[in-house]
């Protein structure tokens, strides 16, 4: 996104979802894309939402689990229309406080990405099990590769497109025979 239009974007979020919460609960509002956070895939947007809170540990403890309650209205009304007006957006994150040295509670709503996507049909009851790994920065460089020039759409999806390219090579059909053997091998013990 060109940073002129970045900037309207964010603006505008600002305004309305300041205007959702009472008058000092949001401290700023912040629309991030790939290269503010390798955590966001190319591509995509993630919303931030910082909101006031104190500097002491159990005070913010105890805010953190009272603000989701709160307006628990107001925070599914927000996601439901991130989701409706800004369809490049992931995910919301609302984060208690923004000091990055000390401790921080933050909570993340999102939803699936398109009807046809594989996390939509894995929703929808598909057998597709999450997998959770860490990735260096050559990794994750060579997964948004994947995604910027159009072989996948998100991260998982490009994960899966290598699983595949590698179920497809000779030597995975060889190593499932190893396997097998071991297998059989482990089960005479």
């Amino acid at each position: 996104m060109e940073q002129e239009a970045l900037e309207k974007v964010q603006q505008l979020l600002d305004e309305d979802i300041k205007g959702r919460f009472p008058a000092g609960v949001i401290e700023r509002v912040v629309l991030l894309q790939h290269s503010d956070d390798p955590a966001v895939e190319p591509g995509q947007l993630v919303v931030r939402v910082i909101v006031s809170a104190s500097p002491d540990r159990e005070e913010r403890k105890r805010f953190a689990r009272e603000f989701e309650g709160s307006f628990r209205q107001q925070l599914e009304q927000l996601r439901e229309d991130m989701r409706d007006k800004l369809p490049n957006a992931s995910r919301v994150e609302i984060r208690i406080g923004d000091d990055l040295d000390g401790p921080r509670w933050q909570f993340v709503m999102a939803w699936p990405g398109p009807a046809g996507s594989l996390e939509a049909r894995a929703l929808a009851g598909a057998e597709l099990t999450p997998v959770m790994a860490r990735l260096g920065p050559v990794d994750l460089e060579t997964l948004d590769t994947l995604i910027t020039v159009g072989i996948a759409s998100n991260r998982a999806d490009a994960v899966r497109w290598a699983l595949a390219r590698i179920r497809e090579r000779p030597a995975y059909a060889q190593l499932l025979a190893k396997s097998a053997e071991i297998e059989q091998l482990k089960s005479q013990f």
